[in-house]
């Protein structure tokens, strides 16, 4: 044990053993319940809420904190549970870890004791941190590292609003709890990290893509304005050129609305409000065409359809089917060939909605199938890799399918053709109702 002053003391563990049964029977059994909780994967505040309940009773706790390391010089405090209230060093706390004696707990995985915080306060007068937890009442505090395969990770605090509440035997338990809470908090501070920035990525990913939407329809609207000569006839060159840049500014709009797409099912959670009744054939297939028939024009495609006569009505989310039609089609032209040919096929076996698009084109091999349907994945063909994409379409699609309980699937011939197909139950499962 080396001492730093009267106020803090750092103890190396490595030189401190005690055998677990030296434990009380209720202190081995709380560990054993940490266990327990910690293998059934729940939320990392629900693990922490049952190891503050758990563990009040068998030593001193006011307050029991966890925090976690940062970008290696910055600790930010991630989850807290007190038995006084108000909490003044919240949640989302964070304090730079330099010329702070939590950075030797960082360093050398020793433990940190105060059991003076108001003397502490008085010797480094530039602690906010400890000068909240004053402000709280607590007088005394123990600080584990977690650690994670020798990395420090963040720290496990126990706090008391009693002077010197911490003696050896506390320490050890304390340090049990950190060992066995490490891996399981960092896991779930991993994963929340990730689900954080994925929906602030989204609504990036949103913001950017409407901001530039309106400014290329715009240029859209403006070239046609010129290539129709309503502004002064044009001379061959100027047209062609006009038309490019129209060509061009419709590509991105279209790259824009798959951004957009992805945006509004990743945001906030997949807005799926399905409802029974719905025309497939006018409420989702032709609102797709229309939007493609330009396309269709220029190329040259020649699009058959083998759809019934009589208005098919199912129970769907028609706005996310149109999104999947627009998708299926918009690739057939897009990666079909000029002057080629696509087959919509439109069916209603029983208890299912089937819908199949086929295209003459250059298909894909049976080894790049397996990247159909991941996000910002292409397949990586020498033809496909020339016609621009987002890589995001077809797993949209996927999301949206699997949201109404069907599936979605494709097959090919390379060289020749490829087919995208995809079932819904009817009705719709209970459940998705």
């Amino acid at each position: 044990m080396n001492s730093i002053d009267d106020n803090v003391r750092f103890i190396d563990l490595a030189r401190v053993t005690v055998p677990i049964h030296e434990f009380t029977a209720q202190e081995r059994a709380a560990l054993d319940n940490v266990n327990h909780r910690v293998a059934s994967g729940e939320s990392l505040a629900d693990v922490m809420d049952f190891v503050f309940e758990s563990t009040l009773d068998l030593f001193p706790c006011d307050r029991l904190s966890i925090s976690f390391v940062q970008e290696d010089d910055r600790v930010v405090s991630h989850w807290t549970r007190a038995l006084y209230a108000p909490l003044i060093l919240q949640p989302g706390y964070a304090e730079d870890l330099r010329q702070s004696t939590l950075a030797r707990v960082r360093d050398t995985g020793h433990v940190r004791i105060i059991d003076d915080l108001k003397a502490y306060l008085e010797a480094k007068p530039h602690s906010a941190s400890t000068r909240l937890l004053v402000r709280e009442g607590v007088c005394s505090s123990m600080t584990c590292p977690l650690s994670v395969d020798g990395r420090n990770v963040g720290f496990l605090y126990r706090s008391a609003r009693t002077a010197a509440a911490f003696g050896m035997h506390e320490v050890l338990l304390h340090s049990a709890l950190a060992e066995r809470l490490s891996q399981a908090v960092e896991k779930a501070y991993r994963i929340e990290q990730l689900t954080a920035a994925n929906q602030a990525y989204a609504e990036v990913l949103g913001f950017v893509s409407h901001e530039l939407k309106s400014p290329l329809g715009g240029i859209v609207m403006d070239a046609n304005v010129l290539e129709q000569g309503y502004l002064g006839h044009l001379e061959p060159p100027q047209a062609e050129r006009i038309q490019k840049i129209r060509g061009k500014a419709e590509h991105l709009l279209l790259l824009i609305k798959d951004y957009l797409d992805l945006a509004r099912i990743e945001g906030a959670g997949l807005a799926y409000q399905p409802r029974p009744g719905v025309d497939f054939l006018a409420d989702v297939v032709q609102p797709a065409l229309d939007v493609l028939q330009t396309q269709l024009e220029e190329q040259g495609t020649r699009l058959t359809r083998d759809i019934p006569v009589s208005p098919r009505v199912v129970e769907c989310d028609p706005g996310l089917l149109n999104i999947v039609m627009a998708n299926l089609l918009g690739n057939a032209v897009k990666y079909g060939n000029e002057e080629g040919q696509i087959r919509l096929r439109v069916t209603q076996p029983e208890g299912q909605l089937a819908v199949s698009v086929w295209n003459a084109g250059p298909g894909f091999p049976r080894s790049e199938r397996s990247k159909l349907f991941k996000k910002f994945s292409r397949l990586q063909t020498r033809e496909l890799m020339a016609r621009k994409g987002t890589g995001v379409g077809l797993y949209t699609c996927w999301r949206i399918i699997q949201a109404h309980g069907g599936r979605i699937w494709a097959d090919s011939e390379s060289g020749a053709w490829a087919e995208f197909c995809f079932e819904i139950p009817q009705p719709l499962p209970s459940s998705d109702r």
